[in-house]
């Protein structure tokens, strides 16, 4: 049986307690008013040596009352944007942390279906890693409450204001609308919630059944859970990433955030199966299995690239207004974090797991997995920022403080749920041949 250490028990409440202060920080330091984003663009004006006054002088010369009215709209515009800043912050930990969760449990659910032979032996770690799934959920389904009771402007199309005066918006209305919305969140949770309860159940309970029937029970659950998976993923991202920015669309969204997720849960069941090795657990995990998930890796890293290079070359070289402007704006206003993800995700895996020798060698892969999670995180801030919160982006205070907070909270829930239940499944059908993986 795995014991938590109180080292990272400590350093994990640590995190959760130091992130709760950062976020608690960020909103209190959000502009509450207009006047006090105004003293706060004046002060960075002054700051930047009066770059803002061409800009100034052109206003003056409109008509006064035309120009107080832009200048009061886009003061309005910016305090929705700080105001969004720390939610959107939150928002980016959330949905990572928890989508990491589901990530490892699809990839849990395909070695079931595909009836492995190698990765018994990680099952006890990849349920350990779901087991934040629930605890995930419920954060990120508390979010969606408060997104829709106002306590935010990321879904801008939840303001019937907004929906009133935009047609585009209007028009998608009997699909965007609160009542349904929330519907069909509670249907994906659930869903997934239940099929990682009676999975991990029936995986337990195979450990004292005298034949493989809760193996085969695993076996038909898991499959319909796959299906309903690929329904449910594709309409989870346009719901809660891509109508960020309802006037924009792509039909390979939800592959593209499918690979990103994906691919953070295997690096997550590499680093934690190293982890635990560098304790002294798992003793008959041995390099070939490490080999396995680093191909993964390394393979879903490439595929992450093909759906990112695909989606940004089709729109681009279309030239649609309406489709070209979303990466218009990431690469005008998030140059670094845009391409940064690019670097992270596939050129850095690409020169460091194309090598056979490496994928064996524990701190090369620590290194690599590391890079990778944070490279597929900024992914995430890319995706959910611009949208939320325009060119008022940063990496402060609310953004480390959510990261740490999430973190924290992850590493917790999950080297707890490890401590339940012993490290190797018993009866799995295929363990003995997963204790002998070679090649």
């Amino acid at each position: 049986m795995y014991t938590f250490s109180s080292k990272l028990k400590t350093f994990s409440l640590i995190l959760i307690l130091l992130g709760a202060l950062g976020i608690g920080y960020g909103f209190l330091t959000a502009p509450k008013n207009i006047q006090e984003v105004e003293t706060m663009l004046s002060a960075e004006s002054h700051h930047e040596g009066g770059s803002n006054a061409h800009e100034a002088h052109a206003v003056a010369g409109e008509n006064d009352a035309v120009a107080a009215e832009k200048h009061k709209e886009h003061l309005e515009h910016v305090l929705h944007q700080l105001q969004n800043k720390p939610w959107a912050a939150l928002y980016v930990a959330c949905i990572f942390f928890m989508l990491v969760s589901l990530g490892v449990l699809v990839f849990y659910a395909i070695q079931q279906v595909a009836q492995s032979g190698w990765s018994p032996l990680l099952f006890r770690v990849m349920q350990g890693i779901t087991a934040y799934l629930p605890i995930g959920s419920i954060f990120f389904f508390v979010f969606l409450i408060l997104c829709g009771l106002h306590f935010n402007h990321l879904f801008i199309w939840l303001d019937p204001e907004v929906v009133a005066e935009d047609k585009l918006i209007a028009n998608k209305s009997g699909y965007l609308n609160f009542p349904f919305w929330i519907i069909r969140a509670v249907i994906f949770l659930l869903g997934w919630n239940v099929y990682r309860y009676f999975s991990r159940k029936n995986c337990l309970a195979q450990d004292e059944a005298s034949d493989n029937s809760f193996y085969k029970k695993n076996f038909n659950i898991s499959a319909m859970f796959l299906v309903f998976f690929i329904v449910s993923e594709s309409i989870m991202s346009w719901d809660w990433i891509m109508s960020l920015d309802p006037h924009w669309a792509s039909t390979l969204f939800g592959w593209y955030v499918f690979a990103s997720f994906f691919v953070s849960g295997i690096t997550t069941i590499c680093l934690i199966t190293l982890y635990l090795k560098s304790k002294g657990y798992l003793e008959h995990v041995n390099s070939s299995h490490i080999h396995d998930l680093a191909k993964f890796m390394f393979g879903f890293s490439v595929f992450w690239t093909y759906l990112w290079f695909s989606q940004f070359m089709l729109i681009w070289y279309s030239n649609i207004p309406e489709e070209v402007t979303y990466f218009v704006t990431r690469i005008e206003l998030y140059n670094l974090p845009f391409f940064g993800a690019v670097a992270m995700n596939f050129l850095f895996p690409l020169l460091i797991l194309i090598n056979t020798d490496f994928k064996r060698i524990s701190w090369v892969l620590v290194m690599a997995g590391t890079v990778i999670l944070l490279g597929h995180y900024v992914d995430f801030f890319n995706m959910i920022m611009p949208s939320s919160v325009g060119d008022q982006w940063s990496i402060g205070i609310p953004e480390i403080s959510s990261v740490f907070f999430f973190l924290g909270l992850f590493l917790f829930v999950v080297f707890t749920a490890l401590t339940k239940a012993p490290l190797v499944p018993k009866r799995n059908p295929f363990i003995e041949e997963s204790k002998h993986f070679h090649y």
